[in-house]
């Protein structure tokens, strides 16, 4: 009798080693796929939201960080581009009709932005050691500068080449649509465009209100004096397309054309645009003083308006075409 308990004893020992062996390895088996699971859930975390993006380019593809947080600008259209979009540009070119620092319209945003050289000639020892994500350039930049940029960072080549631009009055808007998928904010680019096309409709209608039309823009030079087209760049579709501006009958058809002072008495505009250059101010004067200066309409009628040397610049993006619209506007009241 003794000896059956004890091997009863022994039995329930056994058999309580057994069942704390299988709960042991059933847990461990659990952790294992709890762990398989935990891994499994980060790598789809880290997959949802990777740490680059791949963006296409007139040279190519460019891999760049998601979250930029230094960005090389070269060229005035591009720093406009992120500004509009709420991105401010790391350090950006500056240019002689800048007067070597910001443009001014957009002055007042880049407080604090370093200045890296021009464009074509830029600063390769000041941008390498801002230690950039990426560098944003035009087509125009020469084909050694932009490969000596892309060993400092990923270099994305924007821009269309010189009047290639057909018949799409729109073309300026591709680099900024492109600038924003460099942040993910296509929809914000989007939404300033619209914002944008309901102030020039909402300006169009005071203009084809005018009784005559006719404008024509000038660009005064050191030496020279320059019309500017009906197409061929973004401030002379915008004038004669978005605007409703009608181009007299010298305004050439796609490219700018220097003008005489012998042939301003045949200019037909009611409207003078006079874009002056820095080095533009004592031509401007010659002219003015002119008798042949008189016999233009606009000039007869005083509505001769003169820019700063910006206008250019302005008509590639969203902020400087709000402020062309605001300066037409006020002059025309």
């Amino acid at each position: 009798m003794q000896r059956n308990k004890i091997a009863v004893v022994i039995g329930m020992l056994f058999m309580m080693i057994l069942l704390a062996a299988c709960g042991s390895n059933s847990g461990t088996e659990g952790n294992d796929v709890n762990a398989e699971s935990n891994t499994n859930g980060g790598e789809n975390v880290v997959s949802s939201e990777p740490a680059t993006r791949t963006i296409t380019h007139l040279r190519g593809e460019s891999t760049v960080p998601v979250n930029i947080e230094r960005a090389v600008v070269l060229s005035a259209a591009y720093i406009d581009h992120l500004l509009t979009i709420g991105e401010k540009p790391y350090a950006v070119n500056v240019e002689l009709r800048y007067g070597g620092d910001y443009p001014a319209y957009l002055a007042d945003q880049l407080e604090g932005v370093h200045l890296v050289g021009s464009a074509d000639s830029p600063n390769l020892e000041a941008i390498t050691e801002l230690d950039p994500d990426v560098i944003v350039i035009e087509s125009r930049t020469a084909d050694e500068v932009y490969t000596q940029l892309e060993k400092i960072a990923p270099t994305i080549v924007l821009g269309t080449e010189w009047l290639d631009y057909e018949d799409d009055t729109t073309y300026w808007t591709k680099d900024l649509l492109k600038i924003a998928e460099l942040y993910g904010k296509e929809d914000a680019a989007k939404q300033k465009i619209a914002e944008l096309e309901a102030k020039t409709a909402q300006a169009k209608l005071k203009i084809d209100a005018l009784e005559d039309k006719r404008l024509a823009y000038l660009r005064v030079r050191d030496k020279t004096v320059q019309i500017y087209a009906q197409t061929g760049h973004p401030i002379n579709s915008f004038l004669y397309h978005d605007l409703g501006f009608v181009p007299t009958a010298l305004t050439p058809e796609s490219q700018r054309e220097d003008i005489s002072l012998e042939v301003i008495p045949q200019l037909d505009a009611n409207y003078l645009v006079l874009e002056v250059d820095p080095n533009g101010q004592e031509n401007l004067k010659t002219i003015k003083e002119s008798s042949l200066w008189k016999p233009v309409p606009a000039v007869q009628k005083e509505q001769v308006f003169e820019t700063d040397s910006y206008w250019l610049f302005k008509g590639w993006g969203v902020i400087g075409r709000g402020q062309i619209i605001d300066d037409l506007m006020s002059w025309l009241d």
